[in-house]
């Protein structure tokens, strides 16, 4: 659960990421959100970079979880890469993954758990050159 901080970080343009919405990101780098909930599986394996897109979540659940950790979504980074995180394992969610979510139980019905472990946060979010054009995307280079 340590979170580091990366002074000067150099952007690998090879290096994929994941966007992800406001607070999520911001309790990933925390280490509180250990379980990312998403509809697709996926066979990425290894350290991603972390895009704070530029839309916040704010469905109820994001709204709790950002409250009960004390973060003001408003003030969080976004439309950045802000850190990245180890992808370590998908696989089919189960209900007890709730709380390493930090959503309810209900919304998990149907969905995949993402296991993320070892986030490090950017000492400086990094200015994109290429926006998001779906789930992974390579912020510093040409699609294609």
């Amino acid at each position: 659960m340590s979170t580091q901080s990366t002074d000067k970080p150099h952007p690998d343009p090879d290096q994929i990421t994941v966007g992800i919405r406001q607070p999520w990101v911001e309790l990933i780098l925390k280490g509180i959100k250990t379980i990312e909930v998403r509809t697709v599986n996926t066979r990425k394996r290894g350290r991603i970079y972390l895009y704070a897109s530029k839309k916040l979540a704010e469905t109820p659940p994001a709204l709790a979880a950002a409250e009960r950790h004390g973060l003001e979504v408003t003030t969080l980074p976004r439309g950045v890469v802000v850190g990245s995180v180890e992808l370590h394992n998908t696989r089919p969610i189960r209900k007890r993954d709730a709380t390493a979510a930090c959503v309810p139980a209900a919304m998990l019905d149907g969905q995949y758990a993402w296991e993320l472990r070892d986030p490090v946060r950017f000492a400086e979010p990094l200015e994109v050159l290429f926006l998001p054009y779906g789930v992974w995307f390579y912020p510093w280079k040409r699609r294609g």
